[in-house]
């Protein structure tokens, strides 16, 4: 027998984030545009469980919660689903079982809405693990738009960057605080990332970093805060790039051009150091 649902607003702790998802159309709507897979799902921040009881009528189920308050209330509603391995409940924080590896010893989709706090860092993760096919993740708007931006867009930014090198990034809808118990105090949106490769270098999210260090300014100029204007002023006449460009008129494959020759260049620059050293000198 399933248990008396308690108040939302008063269960809602403001050092995890808790916003708790209670627009059953929103949920349906997260529902309906998953992908058309049979894959399981994981499940970050489940909260009072109104989303995962929509998921563990069509998927399975891992659902890692850091609140022992919610893991506790979540064990005693979702007796029957546990028992019978459509949902598995992992109590504790959820970074901490990235760092030993992937959420899952098999293909997922992670579906989810995460404490805005974390929400970036959560979808970078998922991005770098290899068995996650797709997000599907509930995130402040303003973020949901920086990963889903375009080439040229004034909001095109490193996570659209990152986003646009593992998949392709869309917004499936937009949500209002009215949504949530309690109401956050920004507009929220469903983002979906539907990956197609696995982002494996940690130093290209560095590059980035650099590049948008200062979004107003040019792309040489805040390249140049790290590398020598004798590396990068070659690269862009070569390819015929203005040096006004700011940082968002870039596109994503010719970033991966230029952090790719500044890296060859760099890497050949230590092996000649490497060779030099090694050879004799001079008589």
């Amino acid at each position: 027998m399933k248990n008396y649902r308690p108040d939302a607003s008063s269960f809602a702790d403001k050092r995890f984030g808790q916003n708790f998802l209670e627009d059953r159309s929103v949920v349906e709507r997260i529902i309906e545009a998953m992908p058309e897979d049979d894959l399981p799902v994981v499940e970050i921040g489940p909260g009072l469980g109104d989303l995962t009881k929509e998921l563990v009528r069509v998927r399975r189920v891992t659902a890692f919660e850091v609140d022992k308050r919610l893991c506790d209330y979540l064990r005693r509603e979702f007796t029957e689903e546990i028992a019978d391995g459509r949902l598995r409940l992992e109590c504790g924080d959820v970074l901490e079982r990235w760092r030993e590896g992937s959420l899952a010893d098999r293909p997922y989709h992670l579906v989810a809405n995460l404490p805005y706090y974390i929400a970036t860092t959560i979808i970078l993760k998922a991005l770098q693990d290899p068995h996650c096919r797709s997000t599907l993740t509930m995130v402040q708007k303003e973020v949901a738009e920086k990963f889903a931006a375009r080439e040229g867009d004034r909001n095109f930014s490193a996570l659209s960057v990152l986003a646009g090198s593992a998949g392709e990034a869309t917004i499936r809808l937009l949500v209002p605080p009215q949504a949530f118990t309690p109401p956050p105090k920004v507009d929220s949106a469903v983002l979906q990332i539907r990956k197609s490769r696995t982002l494996e270098e940690a130093s290209f999210e560095e590059f980035l970093r650099h590049a948008f260090a200062q979004p107003r300014k040019t792309l040489m100029k805040n390249l140049s805060s790290h590398y020598p204007k004798a590396r990068l002023e070659p690269l862009f006449d070569e390819w015929g790039l203005s040096r006004t460009l700011r940082p968002h008129q870039v596109g994503t494959e010719l970033y991966h051009r230029i952090y790719h020759a500044l890296t060859k260049e760099s890497d050949h620059g230590k092996e000649s150091k490497r060779e030099s050293k090694q050879q004799p000198p001079e008589q």
